[in-house]
């Protein structure tokens, strides 16, 4: 079994009308998927060990954004012939591919992506600038591949779901990251009423030890008082005898 994934372009920009579609650059949505897209291949380990490109700009500064995110390393061809190529031209590079390659991407244009997806899985799939789709081939070779190959479609990843995906994610996240803090609020709180209530049980355990002091002190006055009392009038009866 092989595996192919077929990646187009990301969004590119029509701002500059006197530029040849060849050099037209991304714009600013689509360096962004580009980079969104190498996060997403890379997390779901979908990373080549080679790039078959169209040599047009678009195509290079996707492969840029993909390469930076995911860490990708592996074999780049760059190639004229893939610029805005048809099913058959995919095809014939796709056969002259060595064996010892189990996954490749090819990096091109529609409509010639969406028809070789269609040949090569059989449904017809919409290729949204940016998007990836996950082929598995039912060959050992490569030079086995042809318009009668019958692959299967194992996942289309499409960039706009996989950022609705982490926007959701993301605001789960800081509902549960509110919801954690409010939650360690009130255990703070609940161990601040502990320690004061820790603290004010020392305090009148003090305030008691103080009193019972006070009034041990008071105590022994009292009886010094009583005793020096007594000896006076024992005193004064022993000089009466006198």
């Amino acid at each position: 079994m092989k595996t192919l994934l077929l990646m187009r372009h990301a969004k590119s920009s029509w701002k500059a009308s006197d530029l040849a579609d060849h050099e037209r650059p991304l714009n600013k949505r689509g360096r962004k998927d580009s980079v969104l897209m190498g996060t997403v291949l890379k997390e779901k380990e979908l990373l080549p060990q080679k790039v078959l490109a169209s040599s047009a700009v678009r195509i290079r500064e996707t492969l840029d954004g993909v390469a930076k995110e995911s860490g990708f390393f592996g074999e780049v061809e760059f190639s004229d012939e893939l610029y805005l190529a048809e099913p058959e031209v995919f095809l014939k590079i796709l056969c002259g591919l060595p064996d010892t390659l189990e996954r490749v991407m090819l990096m091109g244009h529609n409509p010639g992506l969406e028809g070789l997806l269609q040949v090569l899985s059989g449904r017809i799939e919409s290729m949204p600038t940016g998007s990836v789709a996950f082929l598995s081939l039912p060959i050992q070779q490569w030079s086995e591949i042809n318009n009668g190959t019958e692959g299967e479609l194992i996942e289309m990843l499409l960039p706009r779901e996989m950022r609705e995906m982490r926007e959701l994610e993301a605001e789960k996240q800081k509902a549960k990251d509110k919801k954690d803090k409010k939650a360690e609020k009130k255990e703070d709180k609940k161990e601040s009423k502990k320690a004061d209530k820790k603290e004010d049980k020392k305090e009148d355990k003090k305030a008691d030890k103080k009193e019972d002091k006070k009034e041990d002190k008071k105590e022994d006055k009292k009886e010094d008082k009583k005793a020096e009392k007594k000896e006076s009038g024992k005193e004064k009866k022993e000089d009466k005898k006198k």
